[in-house]
This record gives structure tokens, sequence and C-alpha cells, in this order.
């Protein structure tokens, strides 16, 4: 028998004096909401949806080209002006979608970052070397959450002994640890420092699920041992793809073998391909699919139909940087280079592929819904965690370059070794993107630094824009430094000139991470059937799809930790 989450938060709250329960007077949106489907098309700006749902002159006949998409719109609230987290990363990302929280209290800034007082132990897949961790002592490394702490990143599942991919794929040995916790290894839950809304609506009796990029996004559980999530995916895209080999009841259509074999012969993850990157997706929405049929993700046993799920495409964000490298030649429909053609965000014909694809898939997923008899009792959230940057081609400009001529000098090489750890700089690299975050070596002066980024001659060799520090960053981000201060904190944040990415990867005509409008504006839609169509222009963030969920679903969301720090709001209508 399935029961209502109201029911169930009905008799947690009763147990628990009422505190789950929104406050007096306080009404959701929608009160027949009893399951939350939190979708992130990682790299979707705002004016994607805007295009595909208008239609664009050139592209599909100039008819709209995501119906799905659109068909979800006259039923939701559209927020045109959405902001990401900044950085404009994954995993930053990520945690504002799932806490309510900024970098600043969650403690997340990027995949591989740094921390002044946790230590190394094992070298990992990527190259960040072990080392030693002195017990109840400040000791720094940098710190890495993605296929680099998988048992083996070469494989989809991580290489976990279960043959399953998920947190069994993480090595427990290649984990950071902390030395004032018996230098025990920091798991990817409890590297973030608040909860999540899968810990609230766990506590509350509810069922919870999520399907991502990496085994280390079990992160998403918050603080714990992991087991807020009841069902966890988490197929690595950083994989071999020669090392397709799906579940039993993971099977997806056209993938068997991989349609892209250039790709496969030259031993690409799934990222190197605009036609592998779908199969690699649809393995999650195979997996979405089960759960609304009341299965597992893997579709070998019954469970209920989870309170809150979702998972992440990828397959926008490649078709949005990608150049590809295997063949001169693509498919019908394709083109070698991705991205946008013009500053208005026409796809490239390898972009358009890639949004009507994930289009096709949410319209899959919805009429999933609709047939298990779920669509009306289901909020369905589609966002994304970053954007990517810059859309006009004609602004990209790497740093050093594409060519053997060195087109210029990223922050962190300006710097070097007198400045910066070696972590950042010779083993795992340093954290930048279309972003430079640095974090100093112990002792080094932060204003010596800062000179010598901020000199005609740097400004120009590292496509400055803006060079953060000091009381630029200490009221945002916390005061950086050992404790008390904010051992993750940044010494200097580098945002560069729009259009400037630190790359000299020729696979690469976009990325995120910054601050720019193109790497923040993201698409947001909150649908339900029982909802008209609206938009909103108010300035809104991706932080407030955590306590919009909340309260969607009946809970307080002042049961978030981010939430009562921050004071984030549900977003507009709720």
């Amino acid at each position: 028998m399935k029961i209502p989450i109201k029911t169930l938060i009905a008799a947690t709250a009763a147990m628990l004096g009422g505190a789950l329960m929104p406050a007096a007077g306080v009404q959701a949106a929608s009160t027949n909401v009893n399951h939350v489907l939190l979708i992130s098309v990682d790299g979707m700006h705002a004016l994607d949806f805007i295009n595909c749902s208008r239609g664009l002159s050139g592209v599909n006949g100039g008819l709209p080209y995501c119906p799905n998409l659109n068909a979800l719109a006259n039923n939701g609230y559209n927020y045109i002006n959405t902001s990401t987290s900044k950085p404009s990363d994954s995993f930053p990302g990520l945690m504002a979608l799932v806490t309510g929280g900024s970098p600043k209290t969650t403690g997340i800034y990027y995949d591989v970052a740094y921390d002044r007082v946790l230590a190394p132990q094992n070298t990992t897949g990527n190259g960040l070397l072990g080392g030693t961790c002195t017990p109840n002592q400040n000791n720094g490394t940098s710190t890495e959450y993605e296929e680099g702490i998988d048992i083996d990143q070469s494989q989809l599942n991580g290489g976990a002994p279960s043959g399953e991919g998920g947190v069994n794929s993480i090595d427990s040995t290649r984990l950071v640890r902390d030395p004032f916790n018996n230098c025990n290894p920091v798991w990817p839950y409890n590297f973030v420092r608040v909860n999540t809304i899968f810990g609230v609506i766990s506590a509350a009796g509810g069922y919870t699920a999520w399907e991502d990029k990496h085994p280390a996004y079990i992160a998403v559980a918050g603080p714990g041992t992991g087991a807020t999530v009841n069902d966890f995916y988490a197929p690595e895209i950083n994989s071999n793809s020669a090392n397709f080999i799906p579940l039993p009841n993971m099977t997806v259509m056209n993938c068997s073998p991989l349609p892209d074999q250039a790709a496969v012969a030259a031993g690409d993850d799934y990222t190197g391909s605009f036609q592998n990157i779908q199969c690699y997706d649809s393995l999650k929405v195979q997996g979405i699919i089960n759960e609304i049929d009341g299965k597992t993700h893997d579709g070998s046993a019954a469970a209920p139909v989870p309170t809150i799920f979702g998972m992440n495409f990828q397959a926008v964000s490649v078709g949005q940087k990608l150049i590809y490298q295997d063949s001169t030649s693509v498919p019908p429909g394709y083109s070698i280079t991705g991205g946008y053609l013009d500053s208005l965000g026409t796809p490239s014909p390898s972009l358009y592929q890639e949004i009507t694809y994930v289009d096709t898939m949410i319209g899959k997923m919805v009429a999933e819904l609709k047939k298990q008899g779920l669509l009306d009792s289901t909020l369905i959230v589609i966002t994304a965690k970053h954007g990517q940057s810059p859309i006009d081609p004609l602004k990209y400009f790497p740093i050093p370059g594409h060519s053997p001529l060195n087109n210029g000098t990223p922050p962190s090489a300006l710097l070097g070794s007198s400045y910066l750890p070696d972590s950042e700089l010779n083993q795992i690299g340093p954290t930048e993107d279309d972003v430079s975050l640095l974090w100093l070596a112990p002792g080094a002066s932060v204003t010596s630094a800062v000179g010598i980024l901020d000199t005609p001659a740097n400004l120009t060799a590292a496509g400055i824009g803006e060079i953060l520090w000091g009381n630029a960053i200490s009221p945002v981000y916390g005061t950086p430094g050992v404790p008390p201060s904010d051992p993750r904190t940044p010494d200097i944040i580098v945002t560069p000139n729009f259009g400037v990415v630190y790359t000299g990867s020729k696979k690469k005509l976009a990325e995120h991470g910054g601050f720019s409008h193109d790497d923040t504006n993201v698409i947001m839609l909150v649908s339900n059937p029982g909802y008209s169509r609206k938009s909103y222009t108010a300035s809104v963030t991706t932080s407030q799809v955590a306590p919009t969920i909340l309260k969607a679903l009946g809970l307080n969301p002042n049961a978030l930790k981010a939430v009562r720090l921050e004071g984030t709001q549900t977003l507009p209508g709720f």
C-alpha cells in the first residue's frame, strides 16, 4: 500500500511536535503534491528555453522545437531571470538546488577545490598525490569529489565490486581526511556542511532517489551516512565509452553498440561524442522510468514511487561546448562544432540535436507519470546547475589557446609555485575554467599575489576582468584562512573578460564556472497540471528550489539549515 507523503508527514510531525509542518497561515502553491521530480538540464539557459519554445528562423522551419517543455510551461511557472550559484560549477550548483545555500554555507566551491584543514590520503585517479595526516593540526590539501575518487574511473559503474554504480564505487582510501576526526576519510555527504532536502524528506518518512554523473554526488544526501538517499544511481560520465555495459534492466534503444564508434575507438568518455552522451543520459532516464513504475532504478525490485527523485542531463552541456575530434564527418543532422551560431542563441545542428533529445526524454517521463496516474500529484522542476559561456561564438577566447602560439597565461601560472600549493599546479591542477579560484600556500602574501596579477601586462595576458579579494570576498563567502576563518574560501577569485576560458583543450568552445550572465542565467520551470501558465521576471536563484520543494510537499523550509542561515525564500507563487 502506497501512503501519500502528506499522511507520512502528518504522522512524523505529530511525533516531532509539528516541527516539520508549515508555519501557521502558510499554504503551499499546490496541496495535492506527493512527489517531486527534479531535473537539471546542465548548461541550459533561460534563452535556450525561450528560443526552443517560440521558434527561431532557420531552425526547424521556424517552428518551436521543444514541445514537451512547452507543454509543461502551459501548466507551469517560468522564472526568466534565474541565477545559479557563483561559482557556476556542477558541484556548488547541485548543492544550491538541494540545500538552499550558497558556497559560503555549504562549503562547496568546485569538484576540485581546497581546504586549509583537511589532509590527503592515497593518490587519486586524477593525480592528487597522497600524503600524511597530522592529527589535531591544520594540514591543507586540494579536495577532489569527482571521478578521481572512483575505484576504477574507466568503468561505467566506477569499479564497484557489486557491479552497480553508486556509493559502492567510491574508494575510501582516496578521500581526503579530517585531522580533527581521527584522520578519518571525509565522505562526500559529510563534505557538505548543511543538511539537504533528501534528509528532511527522509526524516518525514518519504522515500528518496537521485541520479547523477559521478558517484561522488551522493553528497546530495547531506551529513550522516548517505542513507537519506534510498536509491542512488551514478554511472561515471568520465569513464571510457568502450566500457558501456548497462545493467540487465537498464538497456536503452539504439545504444548497443554505441552509435559513435569512432569516439569509442579513440577511448573517449561520453563527453567526447554528441551521440554517445545521449546513450549515457538515457540510462538515467530509464532509471527514472523504472522508479515511476514502482521499482528501483535498475528495475530489479519493487520500491515506493519516490517522494523526491530526479536526475541531471549532460547532453545539452556537451552540445554547447564540444568541438568533435574523432572524425572529419558526423552523422546527418549533426555538425563537427557544437555551441551556437550567433549571439541570439541559434543552436548549431549538434546542439539542436541535444536540446530536442532532452525534450523528448522529458516527454517520456511525463507520459509515464500520466500512465501511472501520478502526473496530477507530481511537481516537476526543470532547471540547471549551471549555464555555459559564451553563447556568442565570436566572443570565445581560450587562454593559453588552441594553437601552438601562446595566446596568454592563466592566473595560476602567473603566480606559480611561489604562491600556490603544489597540488594546484603540478598535481590535480588549478581550479580554472572561465573563472580562476586561487588558494594561496601558507604564509604567502595575498597583497603581493594580487599585485602580480594587477599589472597592465598580466591583466592582458590572463584576460582578467575583475580581481576579488579581501573585503570583496569576505562578506559573501567568508573570510579565508584557518579556523575560526573559513578554510575553504578562496584567497582570490579572478573573473576574466567575457568569453575568456582558461584552457588549452582543442575540444572546447565554451565552459562554465564563472559569474557572467551566460554562465548563470538558466532555465527555471515549475510545473503541475493544477497550475496556469505564468512568467516571472523578478530575480530568483536556483537555491530557492530547495525550500520551494519542501513547501510544495507540506514541509517546513526552515528545516534546512542553509535556508535559516541565508534567509532563502521560496520561489514566487509559492
